[in-house]
Formats: structure tokens, sequence, C-alpha cells
């Protein structure tokens, strides 16, 4: 007889097929992207359409065990609990697991001292609710620099001689310090070693907590295939060559684990596998969250995009340059304050390379019919910008956002500005800043946040983002205090069958 463990997290599914000797015989890593039971379906179908010997039961583990178990008839196991199996039956000389996956990351303690065979757990500790010492932190800040985690992210690590100093208590921090240093021209794969050394030494001091590592180590989870992070460990706890150990099947060991309790505990039974109330749970969910009123999308003011030049030629005109953390916006206006082209670029941690982009593409729109008489740059890589194309003037965002904002239109009296990672509230009376606001360290109103979890759910930003939270009739609620809460918040909406409609809105 064979039999399945999985693992579902808050980023993937892992699955396992064990034979009658407990050996793996079969290994899946599906990403879910939001839906993690049809991931589930999907996988046990193909397994189960190729193998007729399999026990009736599952053994689950991970964030959507409890779901799972229920709905396939099953039985949950807890994740320290199927984590630790696993390395005591097999790799029985270990003594400490760092375990680190999408949304969570384990210390775990083991010691044979205190039974007469085999292992026993003696302590362990877990992430609380921040993501920055797991693998969803370093998801986030490789998308934002434009780097692939599962193919170029280690390798760039491993090639820095001196990885800079980032932040690692919150994501947050960590992306002020990747923005400056991109701002100063930081190579890529200094910021990028530098983002594992600050998991490696938020996890040593939230996690270890002055704790000395019995060795040797094992390291598994899903971040574990990344060699930076491995460096980053190794390093961090002055590791000798062969003390931290990677597991062969680094990212499946919990699905394994659960797999092994199950047997040990005479918890899988004989007969089929029915997907029946999976299947009505996928049709109509059992969420019972608590809802928002729906968005409507009233009517705004529209202003004209780009102004048609009708052919003319020698026209004055100035050159704006914003530079900010997501972003590089260029436009050219003429003297009535008129935009005459416009590009938005991703600055994807190249600033000025981005600013070489967009000039050239203005240049060939409109750079025979216009003389640039002046320019001014803004945003938080204003100065870099200012020095490489000889600027004018260069002004701070407030600045900028009001200025623009009273000449469209003269009554203004309140902007809202929301951006990549800044997001800012300015007061105006009599075409006069009197107040302003910006966020501090927090990018939980910024469009950074949503980018990041319309990604993770597989949805377009530009494209489809904005109509399908329009097109829910009931919005679900997410919290409004943190990042980190809320991204905890949409993933047990998820686990409980809410729909990605009201995830968006």
């Amino acid at each position: 007889m064979k039999y399945l463990g999985c693992d579902i997290g808050s980023i993937s599914v892992n699955t396992v097929l064990l034979n009658d000797k407990k050996e793996i015989i079969e290994e899946y890593y599906d990403f879910s992207h939001g839906r993690p039971f049809s991931t589930l379906k999907e996988r046990l179908s193909k397994i189960i359409h190729n193998h007729t010997d399999l026990s009736g039961t599952i053994a689950f583990t991970g964030t959507g065990s409890k779901w799972a178990a229920d709905l396939l008839n099953g039985i949950a196991v807890n994740e320290i609990v199927a984590q630790s199996k696993a390395v005591m039956e097999l790799y029985p000389d270990i003594r400490t697991v760092i375990e680190m996956g999408g949304e969570d990351s384990k210390l775990i303690f083991l010691d044979k001292s205190e039974v007469k065979e085999g292992m026993k757990l003696t302590d362990f500790t877990m992430n609380s609710l921040c993501a920055a010492g797991t693998g969803s932190f370093l998801d986030q800040q490789a998308k934002r620099i434009g780097i692939s985690i599962e193919d170029e992210f280690g390798e760039l690590a491993l090639k820095s001689e001196k990885p800079p100093r980032i932040a690692g208590r919150c994501s947050v921090f960590a992306k002020s310090d990747m923005i400056h240093l991109q701002q100063i021209a930081t190579p890529v794969y200094d910021i990028i070693a530098g983002l594992c050394f600050a998991v490696a030494r938020n996890f040593k001091s939230t996690l270890g907590k002055g704790k000395s590592l019995v060795k040797p180590i094992l390291f598994q989870g899903g971040v574990a295939a990344n060699k930076g992070m491995v460096r980053a460990f190794t390093e961090v706890y002055n590791l000798e060559p062969g003390e931290l150990i990677i597991p062969q099947h680094h990212a499946s060991m919990g699905a394994i684990g659960a797999v092994l309790f199950a047997l040990e505990t005479n918890s899988v039974s004989e007969g089929k596998i029915s997907f029946q109330k999976l299947e009505k749970y996928l049709q109509s969910g059992f969420n019972s969250s608590a809802s928002l009123s729906k968005l409507t999308d009233r009517n705004h003011k529209l202003i004209k995009d780009v102004f048609s030049l009708n052919g003319e030629m020698g026209i004055e005109a100035y050159l704006g340059i914003d530079v900010g953390s997501l972003s590089t916006n260029i436009a050219i206006i003429d003297q009535a304050n008129h935009v005459l082209s416009r590009r938005y670029l991703p600055t994807a941690s190249q600033p000025l390379e981005a600013i070489k982009r967009g000039l050239s593409e203005v240049g060939d729109e409109i750079g025979h019919r216009v003389i640039i008489k002046g320019v001014g740059t803004t945003g938080s890589g204003r100065y870099l910008t200012g020095d490489f194309v000889g600027a004018d003037t260069i002004q701070n965002e407030i600045t900028c956002q009001a200025t623009a904002a009273i000449q469209i239109d003269p009554e203004v009296d309140t902007i809202f500005e929301i951006g990549g990672q800044d997001s800012k509230y300015i007061s105006i009376s009599n075409g006069v800043i009197v107040d302003f606001e910006m966020n501090k360290v927090c990018a939980a109103g910024t469009g950074s946040f949503l980018e990041e979890q319309a990604d993770k759910l597989g949805i377009k930003i530009v494209q489809e983002f904005g109509e399908k939270g329009l097109a829910s009739e009931n919005p679900a609620k997410l919290g409004e205090r943190c990042t980190v809460f809320m991204e905890s918040d949409l993933n047990s909406h998820q686990q409980n069958g809410t729909s990605k409609d009201k995830e968006l809105t």
C-alpha cells in the first residue's frame, strides 16, 4: 500500500507519496497562488489516477491541514511534530533543525539522551506575526528588484564579497535600506547577499535568542534551496563545512513527517479517497468571515493625458523626472503646462538605467520638436538623478505634488498620493500647503503591498486588480494596521474559501 502526505502552506502545496518501506517514491512542489485547495485537488487527482493502491487516509500538516483533513477525511498533524518526525526518521544524528518556509520559520531542538531509543523533541520556537525571517520576505524583495527567486537569487548572493548591512527586523525597514542602496548604485548581488544575511541575523536574534545550536544542524523548508541563505546561516553561526546539512527532500519534510506520524499511530485506513466534500467546498466554500460594504466606482474628474503638438516645432519645454522606489516617471511639459510626453517605467533597482531608457523614449518621440529650457527632479532618488542629468532644480515630493495639483485645480484643498512605498496626505488652503503627513516605516497604505499581494494571488495589478475589486459584492475584512497582519488574514480567508474578488477589495 502507498501513503499520501501533504503540507499545505501559505505559498505552496507539497505532496509526497511513500511506499510500505517508508521510501519516498514521488514528490511534488506546487505553488498555490491563493488557491490551495484547488491546487491540492489537481495534484491528488493526478496521483490517484496513476496509483490504485493508495491508503484511504491522507496525512496533512501546515496552515491548511485542519480544513483539508475535514474535507478529505484525513488526519491533521501539528507542523512541529511533522517536521521533527521526518528528521528523527531520516536523519537520526541531527540535533538542531532550522525550518524556513513561505511565512513560517521554526527552530527545533532534538535530543536522544533523554530516551533509550530514538530522539525526543525537547524545545522549539516559531516566528511571530511577521514575515521578516521567512521565504515570503525574500520573495517580495526579489520581485521588487526583478530577480528570479528560484534561479538567480541564490547564485547572485554568492558573488558578493562584502554584503551591505540591511535591516532584518521588518520587511518595511529592509525595503527602505534597499532603496537607499539602489540610489547609490550598489550592485544588485551585494543587495541580495545583504538580504540573506539580514534574514539569518533576524532568525538568530528572534528565534535563537542566544541559544547555542547543537551540531549537526539541518536546514529544511523551501528556503533551504537558496544558496545565499545557506551561506548566510553558515557565516552567521560560524559553522564549518558539513555542519549545516540540506536534506534531499528539504521542501517536503513536513509532508513526509505527517505520513510517518500517521503510520506510527495507526491512523491510516484502506478504502478510496473521496473528493465529494472537497468539490462541494470548491463550488460554494464555507467562509463566514465578516464582510465590508461594496465598493462603488464614483464619477471623478479626468484630466487630459497628453497634449497634441499638431505639427509644431521648436517648442520651449521643461523636463521633470521622479525617481521612486518602484517606478521612474518622466514628463515633458510646455510653457502652458500641457503634458507633451510622459513615461512610467519600473526602476527595478537600476535608477540610472531607467532614466536613460525614459529619456531615450521621450527623445525619440518629441525630441526633435522641443527645446528643453529647464530640468527638475524629485522622488527618493532626486539627488542622484539631479547630478546625473544636471538638473536646474531638485525639489521634495510634497512640494512637487502640491504644485502640480494646484496648477490643475486652483481650488484643491486635499491631496492623497499613493506610490510604491510612500503615501502622503497634503492639506492646502488658498494655494498654500498648510499641513501634510507621510507614512513612516510601514507599507500598509502603499502600492507595494497591493502589488505584492496581487502577484501572490496570480492577479495582474494593472489589468485585473481594480475590476475584480469592484466586482465584489461583499469585500473581505483584512485589517488595516500592517501588511504582515493583512497578509496573514488574506491567507486565512484563502483557506476558508473566500473568493479573490472579495480579498482584492
